[in-house]
C-alpha cells in the first residue's frame, strides 16, 4: 500500500530530524524549522540534550530498575541512540514497541531499527491520543502485562495542549500495568522564554505546542513515585558527562514508578 507522507505541511518528527541535521524531511518541515529557530535558536542545543536524556532515563530503566519492555510512543525518526539500542546494550532480551503516526517514521524504523535475536522491537503506526488502538494492538499486546512495562514520552507531550486529555492518556496507559512499571518523560518547560517561544512558533504553523511548568509535568505524574531528581531540565536529570548552560535547554522531564 502506497504511503501518504503528505509532504505538502510540517510534521514534528520531520522538524526534529532536519534540526538533529538528519535527512528524512522536507521543503515544508525545514521551513517551518528555519521559522521556529528565529524565535528558539537554542532548539538544536535543546534537541540534542533530550536526546541524550532519552539514552540515560532508558539505561535507568534498563539497568537500575531491571524493566525489559519498553513501549515508546512518538519515537520519532531513527537517530542514534535509539531506545532499543541503549535497553538492549543492557540485555540483549529486551522488547520493544516503537510507536509513531508519521508514515515516514515506520519506513524507516522498519528499515533501519532491527533488533538483535534474543529480543524483539516492533512497530506500531497509531496516534497517541488514540490509546484504545495501542494498547489493542497486536504489538502490545504481544507484552507481558504481568511484568513491569516502562512507557517513554518523549518531546510528544507537548503537543497536548489540554491538561484533561493529557491525564485521560496517561491514566488509559498506565491502568493496564502491572507494579514496577514506569512512565518517562520529557516535554517543554515554561520557564525558558525561549521555549514558550518556539512553541508559540510551532502553534502558528498548525502543530499546537504548550509548554508546562514543573508543578503541571509534576501533575502528570499524579500516582507515580517519582524517582530522583524529580522533575528538572532534562540536561539535569542523572547528568554523566558535560551539560548545556540550561539557557539553551527547553525541555524538562522525569521518571516514575508504578507501585
Amino acid at each position: 500500500m502506497p504511503v501518504d507522507l503528505n509532504t505538502s505541511l510540517p510534521h514534528s518528527a520531520r522538524i526534529y530530524d532536519f534540526l538533529l541535521g538528519g535527512k528524512d524531511n522536507f521543503g515544508a518541515d525545514r521551513r517551518a524549522a528555519a521559522e521556529i529557530v528565529k524565535h528558539s535558536p537554542s532548539l538544536p542545543i535543546s534537541m540534542r540534550a533530550n536526546r541524550d536524556y532519552l539514552a540515560r532515563a532508558g539505561r535507568y530503566l534498563a539497568a537500575d530498575l531491571g524493566i525489559r519492555q519498553f513501549l515508546d510512543i512518538g519515537t520519532g525518526l531513527p537517530t542514534s541512540p535509539n531506545l532499543h539500542e541503549v535497553v538492549q546494550a543492557v540485555d540483549p532480551a529486551s522488547k520493544v514497541v516503537l510507536v509513531d503516526n508519521d508514515p515516514i517514521v515506520l519506513v524507516h524504523a522498519r528499515a533501519l531499527l532491527t533488533s538483535g535475536p534474543a529480543g524483539s522491537t516492533a512497530y506500531l503506526g497509531a496516534d497517541l491520543r488514540d490509546t484504545t488502538a495501542i494498547l489493542g494492538s497486536d504489538e502490545v499486546r504481544a507484552l507481558d502485562f504481568d511484568r513491569p512495562i516502562a512507557i517513554s514520552l518523549m518531546a510528544i507531550l507537548q503537543f497536548i495542549v489540554d491538561e484533561q486529555e493529557a491525564y485521560r492518556i496517561l491514566d488509559a496507559l498506565l491502568e493496564p500495568l502491572a507494579p514496577g512499571s514506569a512512565l518517562a518523560v520529557s516535554t517543554v518547560t515554561a520557564h525558558n522564554e525561549q521555549a514558550v517561544q518556539g512553541a508559540k512558533a510551532y502553534t502558528a504553523r498548525g502543530i499546537p505546542a504548550k509548554p508546562r511548568t514543573d508543578d503541571e509535568v509534576r501533575r502528570l505524574f499524579r500516582g507515580l513515585e517519582p524517582v530522583d531528581p524529580g522533575i528538572t531540565l532534562v540536561s539535569r536529570w542523572r547528568p554523566t558527562g558535560p551539560t548545556p548552560d540550561d539557557f539553551h535547554v527547553q525541555m524538562s522531564g522525569g521518571v516514575a514508578v508504578k507501585r
